[in-house]
């Protein structure tokens, strides 16, 4: 699996050019049907050749283009690393391709920008999280949403409590490894057994002093790499350090439930799918509120809803979309006149042309709104765009 972050999200949505080739499809991690996977992304292959050529690009030229894709189509080694789904850009001067937790279905768009729409599951529809695993041993810090998860680059952040000790305190535990557990299976939420003092050799408990200096450092750390962020933060540890960080904790929205157990024996899959059962529910009863709150704006005939193109595009340029529901694999051709600030909608894609609810999507994200990404059928309203407004 290949990590997608917002920054390289922001980045395919920053580029404009005449020529982007966008490919995404459903890929299998084993099986027989993973001999299926190179001859479909073939085909679209085949398909974005014409269709470049079509819109006015010579053959010699949208071979080009294609060519750093068109490699891999024989690339057994890559097709059989694959997840559930495969997105694929290209341009003239950019080439990425992400192997993601999430089952595409198969789409191509040939247009001026990239399509990002299918990929926003990843970042809105399921929300974000952070996951902060504390032992004496090791600290990790890691973001995710419902589809993967990432480890954060802590940079100053100690990640043992013997990097925080003075050099008496360092010098009296020096070669005696010490740990703290619970009763409870690695990963129990629910568990509540009382932490056990182990050692080897007849090593003495850290201080508790030295154990808060060093979660003091810890939050410190934290609190300097999320900044502003308010996104639920999921704590996974013994119960008595979580106890003891808790009690210090500055982070304005850790989750009330807890990954219990030593977190070093869990792995960041394993970490990240414990953290989801907590924090899951919270995500989805918000997208069902939201779109209850939708249709009863809608009901009223409230200004603060939309569900036409027209008044979502620019209200999105501008940051007034608060709340964006968008169907996934369905398409809108049209223009935005960015100076005018008006939209044209054609029934097909024509010169110029760029996917409009795409582009919702990338300037609601952009702008810091949230964006649900749903089937066609789960968009409140009826049609495939939805938008609740700031103001």
């Amino acid at each position: 699996m290949d990590i997608l972050t917002r920054a390289e999200l922001e980045g395919l949505m920053g580029v404009e050019q005449k020529w982007c080739v966008s490919i995404f499809l459903p890929t299998h991690r084993k099986g027989p049907e993973i001999l299926q996977d190179p001859i479909l992304f073939k085909n679209l292959l085949r398909d974005a050749e014409e269709q470049l050529v079509d819109k006015g690009m010579r053959r010699p030229e949208a071979l080009k283009l294609l060519e750093p894709a068109r490699a891999m189509v024989k690339d057994t080694d890559f097709w059989q690393h694959q997840s559930d789904g495969l997105a694929f850009f290209l341009s003239s001067d950019w080439s990425r391709y992400y192997r993601l937790e999430l089952s595409f279905k198969e789409m191509l768009v040939v247009a001026e920008r990239f399509a990002v729409k299918p990929m926003f599951p990843l970042f809105s529809n399921d929300g974000q999280f952070y996951i902060l695993a504390l032992s004496q041993n090791d600290v990790r810090l890691l973001r995710g949403s419902r589809f993967n998860v990432s480890e954060v680059d802590t940079g100053k952040m100690p990640r043992s409590l013997l990097e925080t000790l003075s050099p008496d305190n360092l010098g009296q535990v020096q070669e005696k490894h010490f740990t703290l557990h619970s009763g409870g299976s690695p990963g129990s939420v629910t568990g509540s057994s009382s932490p056990v003092a182990t050692g080897q050799g007849g090593a003495k408990e850290y201080a508790k002093q030295d154990i808060l200096q060093f979660l003091h450092r810890v939050e410190k750390g934290l609190l300097e790499i999320v900044k502003d962020d308010k996104l639920p933060l999921v704590l996974a540890g013994v119960e008595y350090l979580l106890s003891i960080y808790r009690e210090i904790n500055k982070y304005p929205n850790v989750a009330e439930k807890a990954i219990k157990g030593n977190p070093d024996l869990l792995s960041s899959k394993e970490l990240h799918k414990n953290a989801w059962d907590i924090v899951g529910p919270q995500f989805l009863a918000e997208q069902k509120k939201a779109a209850e709150r939708f249709e009863q704006l809608y009901g009223q005939g409230s200004e603060r809803v939309a569900d036409a193109l027209e008044r979502i595009v620019p209200a999105a340029h501008s940051g007034q979309v608060e709340i964006l529901f968008v169907a996934s694999g369905v398409q809108r051709w049209g223009t935005f006149d960015r100076t005018a600030n008006e939209v044209q909608l054609h029934d097909q894609a024509g010169p110029g042309d760029e996917g409009l609810l795409d582009l919702a999507a990338a300037l609601t994200f952009m702008n810091g709104g949230t964006v649900y990404s749903l089937e066609a059928d789960h968009v409140p309203g009826g049609k495939p765009v939805a938008a609740i407004f700031r103001y």
